[in-house]
């Protein structure tokens, strides 16, 4: 694919979703750095569920720890994982406090040393949170960028380094969330919604399968 047609996509992206959002609940940066912890292999459904009732009762790292492990998972009981997210998050939640008077890094190398946070969730935090032009690429932004061939890679690392440098930094800034949109209700992983695509004539998955 070549830059004309991407920035086409970008520019369609922009118009049909001009006000991109996350569909996790969160108040802070601290709520949406738990959340997104809690969200790996979860879905936001059930992390806004179990997270509604928890940040009415713990929603900055000093609550977390005064609400204690126990309780927490009890809490957290509804997403899958969550024995193992409720140990991050009160390790993360101790390294808050003791290190960062209880603030959220606003950098990647701090951020990536929290427990249960990975490139992914920094990258999130660092664009949702710090307004920086970083691209997460999650399994929605990786399957769209290879359906299309946007930026075709082998691995989430492989796309991120070829979007990081394909996509013009005023786009960069809402990229992921415009593709995770895409992705979980046009271009979902099985029987993508093709008809319902604004970008079908632009999409080499598209109209390779119009020629068959």
């Amino acid at each position: 694919m070549n830059q004309t047609i991407r920035y086409k996509i970008l520019e369609l992206f922009m118009l049909h979703y001009p006000k991109p959002y996350m569909e996790l609940s969160f108040n802070s940066a601290f709520e949406l750095l738990i959340s997104v912890i809690l969200s790996a292999k979860s879905t936001d459904k059930s992390v806004n569920k179990a997270t509604s009732l928890l940040y009415s009762i713990a929603n900055t790292p000093f609550t977390m720890l005064k609400l204690g492990l126990y309780r927490l998972n009890k809490i957290i009981n509804v997403i899958g994982l969550h024995n193992k997210k409720s140990i991050y998050i009160i390790q993360t939640c101790k390294i808050l406090v003791h290190n960062y008077q209880g603030k959220v890094p606003d950098n990647r190398i701090d951020l990536e040393k929290l427990p249960g946070v990975g490139r992914k969730t920094a990258s999130i935090i660092l664009n949702t949170i710090f307004h920086q032009p970083v691209i997460a690429v999650d399994t929605h932004v990786f399957r769209i960028c290879n359906r299309t061939s946007f930026a075709i890679g082998k691995n989430v690392k492989e796309v991120e380094s070829k979007l990081t440098k394909l996509v013009p930094i005023y786009f960069k800034y809402n990229l992921h969330n415009w593709f995770v949109l895409h992705g979980r209700y046009i271009c979902t992983a099985r029987n993508p919604n093709c008809n319902k695509c604004f970008i079908n004539h632009l999409c080499c998955f598209h109209l390779i399968n119009k020629l068959k």
